[in-house]
């Protein structure tokens, strides 16, 4: 059988645009005092600075709603609850208005998923006023049951916004989780630097009270949790080995082998959509062309799934023999954790995207395959 690389990268690039753009859109409320820094925050949190570059549109007299065109999340950032009590009324009422519009919609992307309320730690103390007012909003989202995420924000010591955290659980507020972050490095001297914190952590709260059908969205738009990206991506990795082996239920002649090729592009696809990844058609190729090369030279002769399969292209073709039910899953298994792998070293900086279709490159992603080949014997 002869693997037509080009149209499998093809296929693979309109996959992946297509689940992009499939994406549900997150949208979340950011609220507090100005100054507390959620404009840092969010930029720290998602992959575009949207607090910098969004375009902001009003949606109540407190409100604006700031997104970016072709990036699945929403901000509605609410203005200081510090301008007085007819003004923080104000802001609450808006805040409730906008979630029983969106609640009142049979589409997901028009419900609000999340709020985060921001305190700052650094003040020290949290007014009677301020807790208030939180509570009045939690009471008034008892039936809209938004899950209300309290962020205490410029947590420098981890010793006071733990003081605030217990001081806040002993009022015992309607909240999901009250999290201390420090969302970017703070200089104290020269010989001395907070290291910034409690970001991860937040979108894992995330992940525990959305819905499953917003966690590749938020996986997608985030760039704080590896952990999470490598979580939802093995969560795709699962669903196609599942696939696989319905495939393969009944053997698949090595011949027919390419009908398990449209599963593994929509896996690939998937996988790239969680990581956020910028991926082009040259990357693709690169890697399939390395993957099948790495499959030929390291499955010949060796023993997967019960002895059944010699998976080898060679000068065109396979290898005798059928591809069974549980051989289909461990190709499939096999492949999806080479390309996690893949995904994680761009992520965190040790192999450039421009840098995978070199001979480098290559022998990276057939080192992973064949890692994976042996793990899987």
């Amino acid at each position: 059988m002869d693997y037509d690389i080009e149209k499998m990268a093809t296929a693979c690039i309109e996959g992946i645009n297509k689940q992009i753009q499939n994406l549900n859109k997150l949208n979340i409320i950011v609220a507090g005092k100005t100054g507390v820094g959620k404009s840092t925050l969010i930029n720290a949190v998602f992959r575009e600075n949207l607090a910098e570059v969004g375009v902001g549109r009003p949606v109540t007299q407190h409100m604006r709603q700031i997104h970016k065109k072709d990036f699945p999340l929403s901000i509605y950032d609410t203005r200081g609850l510090e301008l007085g009590k007819d003004v923080q009324r104000e802001v609450k009422d808006g805040i409730m208005e906008v979630i029983r519009r969106g609640a009142g919609s049979e589409n997901i992307d028009d419900h609000i998923h999340c709020i985060w309320y921001c305190i700052n730690t650094a003040t020290s103390r949290v007014e009677d006023e301020e807790l208030r007012w939180l509570e009045d909003l939690t009471a008034e989202n008892r039936v809209e049951r938004v899950p209300i995420i309290v962020v205490l924000t410029q947590s420098f010591s981890k010793k006071k916004s733990l003081e605030m955290k217990n001081y806040l659980l002993d009022r015992n507020l309607n909240v999901a989780q009250i999290i201390p972050v420090l969302a970017q490095d703070y200089e104290i001297d020269e010989e001395y630097t907070v290291s910034a914190y409690g970001l991860d952590r937040l979108i894992e709260v995330m992940e525990q009270v959305l819905p499953d059908e917003l966690l590749n969205v938020l996986e997608h738009v985030q760039k704080v949790s590896l952990q999470g990206k490598i979580k939802r991506a093995r969560a795709v990795v699962a669903t196609s080995v599942t696939a696989a082996v319905g495939v393969g239920a009944a053997p698949i002649p090595f011949s027919d082998a390419a009908v398990l090729v449209p599963t593994q592009i929509g896996m690939i696809a998937g996988i790239t959509a969680v990581f956020g990844l910028e991926v082009n058609k040259g990357i693709i190729t690169a890697f399939i062309s390395s993957a099948l090369g790495a499959g030929g030279m390291a499955f010949a002769g060796k023993t997967i799934a019960a002895n059944l399969v010699k998976l080898v292209p060679v000068a065109g073709s396979i290898a005798g023999g059928a591809i069974s039910a549980s051989t289909a899953g461990v190709l499939t298994s096999v492949l999806g954790e080479a390309y996690i792998q893949l995904m994680i070293l761009v992520y965190k900086g040790e192999l450039k995207t421009s840098d995978i279709n070199t001979s480098a490159g290559k022998k990276i992603i057939s080192d992973l395959m064949r890692q994976g080949i042996e793990n899987d014997k």
